[in-house]
């Protein structure tokens, strides 16, 4: 795997952009007044959007760190994770993922192959960022009918918008794990020369493979093996000796899921009173192991009778099980502001990525498949001064993505997407209420560039209406209302082959038309006093929602799927209170309590749709006194039986956590020391959302141990 900075040693260090572990008091003691960027052209705090949103920033990303997107929010109120692999997990919002998810890297998207397959990867690692901000329910407005799910931004600091306080600042990081031998750490550095502000920032992962409570895989699925092996008994002795010894070794640890990955990016933004604007080039790089079997894994599989067949798929599995992928991604972003002084226009903001991305997947030494995506996506926002009580913006966006996939997994053919998308967003106050309204217009062209003449075009109209009502000065309202179109993408269009990462042989429907949803969200919001929090209830139904089902038939050995459109609905709540037990000076004990339900049904033929969420209760308790801090955390979530024909039910678990942090200064730096445990009574838990639930458990016991330096 090509790489930066080689020469970073396993102990170095790293930091996420601002963050503090152990703010002032007063600075996270109601999440609901934090700043959020992402759902509107105008930075608004969460209890002035229309839509539910959370935010993990300073002291919690710091300590719910993870290697990858997917597991650092699967915490977050209506968030859940693919958990496909250590190195592999993407974010699910309200039991909606893939392409009805938009992930951004500071408001454009990842251009990567991550909505392809559950074992592809974001091309970001949490690391370094410097906050997450997540928008839930339809957020199509600024980003598009693949946000009908909501949005997810990550932001970083590398292009600055105003200049640094120092001409040099920075922090350093060094982690470690006890699951899987964890090294991880890296160095942001920052400052400002002039009227030009820099900032550089680089990063090493290395892990090994994850111990986990018991076995790889789990007791139903134990049992179902050893069911269909009783139908098998001509080849009983010799075969149950080696599946005795496969479960010996399928005990205690998740086989190659190591981690290898590391990064850097550098920025220079020049800056005046009138506005801002910046470069910034980034590297990426992740190579990391898919668990033993998950590409061979094909759920009711045959045995073969010939024994020299036999061996001839005992030698792919062995290939299988050493499976990894090697990512590369290379990224150059550019981003600016500039505010007129007179006249209707107030600003123009725009950003623009262009990346070129690469993953191989490694059979054992051999190269499997070869996929790549190079692509651009750029936005221009023009935001307009008062007129009357309306303000607001209109915008533009283009995104291209030049996507092939080459080798054995090559079920996608080689395709050029375009997008492009007119949108405005308006909002106007006429006390007690703030109504927030928009528009997109969308059209998206696919060309199939194997020759073969296919390729389609759609539009799309979104439309969004939303509500802010102000109670009083403790409480108010939202809601929002949204139609959403959303055009099926190459994958759902033209797929045709063997896709092991769902161990399914995908078939695409290129007579697919647009889906269509119409989404309600209604939150009520505390802001203020001894109990601050949030009641969220949605619902969102899907005309001609777009998934996956299993047509009964077999091909490479492997399951047909055909991808359809059927009418669905998806629908729940979310809760999140914070109970200020004690807020003092220098001294804050809070309980917070939090929940989160959805249920997902086929509304043409009935019965549940695939991998959705159970329900989830959790409670915890936070402590903060002078430099000290501490809390803990229980997580408990409910078994799900509400299942299709092809999935197994999956079992209730309970999560424990606990952390504790110190922090002091020294001369002009800051130290902070912080240890965290999760998963404390090493319970056997497993994700059903995840196409691997059934032989991937979650780690085990894990303690992680961190010391930040801040100058």
């Amino acid at each position: 795997m090509s790489s930066y900075f080689r020469f970073l040693p396993s102990f170095a260090l790293v930091v996420t952009a601002s963050a503090q572990l152990i703010p002032p008091p007063a600075d996270e003691p109601v999440a609901l007044e934090n700043i959020v960027v992402t759902a509107s052209p105008y930075a608004r705090s969460q209890a002035d959007l229309a839509q539910p949103t959370s935010v993990l920033a300073g002291r919690q990303l710091t300590l719910r760190q993870a290697p990858t997107l997917g597991d650092l929010l699967a915490g977050e109120p209506g968030v859940s994770s693919t958990g496909f692999a250590p190195g592999a997990s993407r974010p699910i919002i309200r039991g909606l993922g893939g392409d009805r998810i938009r992930i951004l890297d500071n408001g454009l998207g990842t251009i990567d192959a991550s909505i392809v397959s559950p074992d592809h990867t974001v091309s970001v690692d949490p690391l370094l960022i410097e906050r997450v901000e997540v928008v839930r329910g339809p957020a199509s407005l600024l980003y598009g009918g693949a946000a009908v799910g909501g949005v997810v931004n990550v932001i970083t600091h590398r292009i600055h918008s105003g200049l640094p306080d120092a001409p040099v600042q920075g922090r350093v990081e060094a982690r470690f794990s006890s699951v899987n031998e964890e090294e991880t750490g890296g160095l942001v550095l920052e400052g400002a020369a002039g009227q030009v502000a820099w900032h550089l920032d680089l990063f090493r992962r290395r892990t090994g493979d994850i111990d986990i409570p018991g076995y790889t895989e789990s007791a139903r699925y134990r049992a179902r093996e050893a069911m269909e092996d009783e139908d098998h008994d001509d080849h009983d002795d010799d075969h149950d000796d080696h599946d005795d010894h496969e479960d010996e070794e399928a005990f205690g640890t998740l086989a190659n899921t190591a981690i290898r990955s590391d990064g850097a990016a550098f920025g220079l933004s020049f800056i005046d009173d009138r506005g801002y604007l910046g470069l910034a080039y980034s590297g990426f790089n992740s190579l990391y192991g898919v668990p033993a079997g998950a590409h061979a894994h094909h759920g009711h599989e045959e045995h073969d009778e010939d024994h020299g067949e036999e061996e001839h798929d005992e030698h792919e599995d062995e290939a299988d099980e050493n499976v990894r992928i090697d990512l590369v991604q290379r990224r150059l972003d550019l981003e600016g502001e500039w505010r007129a002084e007179t006249g209707l226009l107030q600003a123009v903001k725009f950003n623009f990525g262009s990346a070129d991305y690469r993953h191989t997947e490694l059979e054992g030494d051999e190269i499997g498949t070869v996929f790549t995506n190079r692509g651009y996506d750029g936005r221009f926002q023009f935001l307009h001064e008062a007129l009357g009580a309306f303000t607001g913006a209109l915008g533009a966006q283009a995104a291209h993505s030049d996507f092939n996939a080459v080798g054995a997994e090559a079920f996608v053919p080689p395709s050029e997407t375009t997008q492009l998308a007119l949108f405005f967003f308006e909002e106007a106050t006429f006390e007690p209420a703030t109504w927030q309204f928009g528009a997109r217009v969308e059209t998206q062209d696919i060309d199939v560039t194997d020759g073969s003449g296919r390729g389609r075009s759609d539009d799309t109209l979104s439309l969004s209406t939303g509500l802010v009502w102000e109670l009083g000065p403790d409480w108010n309202l939202g809601a929002s209302l949204s139609r959403t179109q959303r055009a099926p993408n190459a994958q759902e269009l033209y797929a045709d082959g063997p896709h092991l990462g769902t161990n399914a042989y995908e078939i695409g429907d290129a007579t697919l038309g647009r889906e269509t949803s119409l989404g309600l969200d209604v939150t009520l919001r505390k802001r203020t006093g001894h109990v601050t929090g949030s009641v969220t209830g949605f619902v969102n139904d899907f005309d001609g929602f777009i998934y996956e089902i299993p047509t009964g038939e077999e091909e490479d050995e492997l399951p047909v799927y055909q991808f359809v459109q059927r009418d669905a609905r998806f629908y729940g709540g979310e809760v999140e209170a914070i109970w200020h037990l004690h807020n003092g000076a220098g001294h804050t004990f809070d309980l917070t309590l939090g929940a989160d339900y959805v249920r997902a049904t086929d509304r043409t033929v009935g019965g549940a749709l695939p991998r959705i969420p159970p329900l989830r209760l959790r409670t915890g308790l936070d402590w903060q006194r002078g430099p000290f801090t501490a809390g803990a955390e229980v997580q408990w979530v409910d078994a799900q039986t509400r299942i299709t024909a092809e999935e197994l039910p999956t079992d209730s678990y309970a999560l424990v956590s606990a952390y504790a942090g110190y922090r002091w200064p020294w001369d002009v730096f800051t130290w902070d020391l912080f240890v965290r445990g999760t998963n404390l009574t090493d319970e056997e838990a497993r994700l059903h959302t995840s196409f691997l639930k059934d032989i991937t458990p979650l780690p085990g016991r894990n303690v992680t141990v961190g010391l930040r330096l801040s100058f």
